[in-house]
């Protein structure tokens, strides 16, 4: 009987197996056999954990050890580290399927790419240090830099957006989204790697931000949880496709000194909010604002208000 049962059970294993062999014939883009290449998801958290080690020493895990006497050669192995992993990983998007010699020449410009995105570290750690401290100047419940840096998920997310960013802008494939993703699983905040975020940015709480590929945030700007910074509608082209990318501008721009509460919406690629305005919780927002302006929603009365900034008072 259980030897009937057995081989039941292997000829429903062959017949299942069979079946999603047929799958991966049918569709040879969800699947990359005979060696092609892609970038590998482990290699790239691995390589953006350590990059937040080079943004803050002595902050996490496996730094104890640092101090002024042996910071130069502790920097400078890591970031030997990351300059071949990262060239490594680059190159593997660069050129997906590649072979032989063509991977070769690919090669040679990801190491191209990667010194590049090196280089521009330690600016991008001057906004993140901004950032943090528009943080901890920010809430009221921060105790210290400390802190912020550790326990504040929106900086970490912050900070994975920056260095995605700069991948995005140098036109590496696949590696930003696997960083922004990455951020979007740990912290909940979904911030697309190719929006553009001014200096001084601080995400409060945090969970649940949507921020999409075209938009653009100013310096000193704060945005509160659940806050949507998306897509009015999709354009199309001739044939009835979406068109992607950066070509038409999907997303809103949030001028400096903006603060957005908790459960707005703003949608839009013409949709400007203008400096220094406030837009209040579980406000919809899909025109512009002009400068100094307060849109509240009176749920009571089911209406939306709009103040002038100067006559608002939040006592």
């Amino acid at each position: 009987m259980m030897h009937s049962m057995l081989q039941d059970g292997g000829q429903e294993l062959d017949r299942i197996r069979g079946e999603i062999l047929a799958t991966y014939l049918g569709d040879g883009a969800t699947n990359h056999l005979d060696g092609k290449n892609l970038p590998s998801q482990a290699e790239v958290i691995d390589l953006i954990n350590r990059i937040l080690r080079l943004m803050f020493p002595g902050f996490y895990d496996g730094d104890d050890n640092i101090h002024r006497g042996n910071m130069k050669s502790w920097c400078g192995y890591l970031l030997d580290r990351v300059h071949q992993g990262l060239t490594k990983q680059v190159a593997r998007s660069l050129c997906i399927g590649c072979i032989g010699g063509e991977m070769q020449k690919t090669i040679v410009r990801a190491e191209r790419v990667s010194l590049d995105f090196l280089s521009n570290l330690p600016r991008v750690r001057r906004l993140l240090i901004k950032d943090i401290k528009a943080a901890y100047v920010g809430d009221p419940a921060a105790a210290s830099i400390e802190e912020v840096i550790l326990a504040y998920p929106s900086i970490q997310a912050i900070a994975l957006y920056r260095l995605a960013h700069e991948l995005y802008l140098r036109d590496v494939p696949l590696i930003p989204r696997l960083i922004s993703e990455y951020a979007h699983m740990r912290f909940g905040i979904d911030i697309h790697p190719g929006a553009a975020i001014g200096e001084s940015v601080f995400v409060d709480h945090g969970t649940g931000v949507v921020i999409g590929e075209t938009c653009e945030i100013g310096n000193n700007v704060k945005i509160y949880q659940m806050v949507t910074l998306g897509a009015l509608s999709f354009n199309k082209d001739a044939e009835g496709r979406l068109i992607k990318g950066r070509m038409i501008k999907r997303h809103p721009t949030i001028e400096d000194d903006v603060v957005l509460y908790a459960g707005c919406t703003i949608l839009g690629g013409d949709t400007n909010i203008g400096q220094g305005s406030i837009i209040g919780g579980n406000v919809w927002v899909t025109n512009s604002v002009p400068a100094n302006t307060v849109i509240t929603f009176d749920a009571e009365k089911a209406e939306y208000r709009r103040f002038v900034r100067r006559e608002w008072s939040f006592a």
